[in-house]
C-alpha cells in the first residue's frame, strides 16, 4: 500500500494534507479525490452567492511528489431573484 496526500485548493487557498491515506492503487486515489471534490462542490454551491465562478481542485501526491490533479470549476448565474 502506498500513502497518498490530498492537498485541497479552493480559489487561491491551498490546504496541505499532512496525514494522507494508504491506498492500494492510483485509481483508488483518483476515486477518493473525485468523491471529495464532489462534496466540496456541493458545499460551495450551498454557500456561494450567484454570479461567482469558483475553481476547486485536489492535488494528489505521494512521497515522491505530485501524481494527479482533479479539478472542478462551476459558476452559478441566476436569471431571477
Amino acid at each position: 500500500m502506498k500513502r497518498y496526500y490530498f492537498d485541497i485548493r479552493s480559489g487561491e487557498e491551498i490546504i496541505p494534507d499532512e496525514e494522507g491515506l494508504e491506498l492500494s492503487t492510483l485509481e483508488k486515489a483518483q476515486e477518493e479525490a473525485a468523491r471529495s471534490l464532489a462534496d466540496m462542490a456541493r458545499d460551495a454551491i450551498r454557500n456561494e452567492g450567484s454570479g461567482q465562478s469558483h475553481l476547486m481542485a485536489i492535488e494528489v501526491r505521494d512521497d515522491s511528489g505530485p501524481v494527479l490533479d482533479v479539478k472542478f470549476t462551476f459558476e452559478v448565474d441566476r436569471h431571477r431573484y
